[in-house]
């Protein structure tokens, strides 16, 4: 219980910042979940009911801290082991877990690799949560 309490502070300062773009989500429609000790906020329930301009993001999902906001509930599902991956780094790193996924983004890309496919914390989640690939 008290292990559970410092992760969740440790990484605190990075959840602020999912609260943050939160708020936008919340008030342009979106939805929020408390799924286990996250909380998970998506722009649309589906991915069918999301808008053609959220559906041509590169991305479905991105983790702050112990939130996850994700274009929808359907999309957070799909990729809610992947994502817990990356909780469990912010509650290893808390605020540090910033410069260093920038860091390792910018060496993979310097030996010639994708910033995000060659990203050493992707590629652990990825290696942990295989079926999101």
């Amino acid at each position: 219980m008290i292990e559970r309490a410092v992760r969740m502070f440790w990484a605190a300062p990075c959840s602020l910042v999912g609260l943050a773009l939160a708020v936008p989500v919340l008030c342009i429609g979106g939805s929020v979940r408390r799924v286990g000790h996250t909380l998970e906020v998506a722009v649309a329930p589906t991915d069918r009911a999301v808008l053609p301009a959220l559906r041509r993001l590169r991305f479905a999902a991105i983790t702050l801290g112990h939130v996850i906001v994700g274009r929808s509930h359907e999309a957070l599902a799909h990729l809610r082991a992947h994502e817990r991956v990356h909780v469990d780094q912010y509650e290893r790193l808390g605020p540090l877990f910033f410069a260093a996924y920038a860091a390792s983004s910018l060496l993979a890309w310097c030996k010639g690799e994708c910033a995000y496919r060659g990203n050493y914390f992707e590629r652990q989640a990825f290696a942990r949560a295989p079926e999101d690939r």
